[in-house]
């Protein structure tokens, strides 16, 4: 975990006022490369330049999720004011967190197109939390990392809600979708108690068997392997993207001492989590064995 006063390494927040002239700001730039952002667009005109060529105007008010994997800049017209806010995936993990609605969220944020909403109701409820992340950091002093994260997963959580994602995720499930998608948020909520999978079943109204057969079929996996995949995913992002020590992150996962942490995550990856970080470290984004995204967990 960063400390307060290296904060601005891991979120940006800025204003841009009117000018005179247009301005160009490249999100995927420098410490920003691999930073989520979020564009509130004023009265007036912008637009996204892509890595493909394509090119994208944006007219305020308008509100932009630009997620890394979009490659692309922004350019600011005359006249056209405009907050920008970024986290970087530190503090994206912080904020996404591993709640009921995590799992979507991280779904969310791993698309690669751009999310762009014109809708006044949302752009009214999203703006004050956008002001408020840029206000925080305004004052070096005081800017505050769990601030910062309550700002993003409040702004994450709006977004997700506002483009209809949490009606597009229940949209066309059966039965087995259904049980599915209940089984995921469980396991989302509840990973690091390691519950066995009968408590689970129990509170999806169906059995041991029938949970299994249903992981089985759809998935090609059965349930202990969806969750332990699950617990395995977090641990291999905690060591990639925070400073907490191997203890601490077999804590924080649930795990009754560090060794039999290490001992489950070598099994499970071939590498202790000691290991696993220093290769993490030393390869960054382009080494294949890094964790998954979360869209791979099903």
């Amino acid at each position: 975990m960063a400390t307060d006063g290296g904060i601005h390494h891991y979120v940006r927040g800025e204003w841009h006022g009117p000018s005179l002239s247009h301005r160009r700001i490249r999100f995927q730039k420098g410490l920003y490369a691999d930073f989520h952002h979020f564009v509130l667009l004023g009265e007036g005109r912008a637009e996204l330049h892509f890595e493909s060529g394509e090119q994208r105007p944006l007219n305020g008010p308008l509100l932009a999720f630009v997620p890394p994997q979009a490659h692309c800049d922004l350019s600011i017209a005359a006249g056209t004011a405009a907050h920008l806010v970024g986290a970087s995936p530190q503090v994206m993990v912080d904020a996404i967190d591993d709640k009921v609605e995590s799992y979507s969220l991280r779904i969310f944020t791993e698309q690669r197109g751009l999310v762009e909403s014109s809708d006044p109701f949302l752009v009214a409820e999203i703006g004050p939390l956008i002001l408020g992340f840029v206000r925080e950091l305004d004052d070096p002093s005081r800017a505050s990392w769990m601030v910062a994260s309550a700002y993003m997963r409040l702004i994450l959580m709006t977004l997700w809600r506002g483009a209809d994602g949490e009606r597009r995720e229940q949209r066309g499930q059966g039965e087995t979708g259904s049980i599915l998608q209940r089984y995921r948020q469980l396991v989302e909520a509840g990973f690091r108690q390691h519950r066995p999978i009968s408590d689970y079943a129990a509170e999806l109204g169906v059995t041991a068997d029938r949970l299994h057969s249903i992981c089985q079929r759809t998935l090609g996996r059965s349930p202990i392997q969806l969750l332990h995949e699950r617990v395995v995913q977090e641990a291999k992002l905690r060591l990639e993207r925070s400073a907490r020590n191997i203890q601490e992150i077999s804590d924080s996962l649930g795990f009754r001492d560090p060794t039999y942490f290490s001992h489950f995550f070598k099994r499970k990856t071939g590498l202790s989590p000691a290991g696993y970080r220093e290769i993490a470290r030393a390869s960054g984004s382009q080494n294949s064995m890094l964790s998954s995204g979360y869209a791979d967990w099903p």
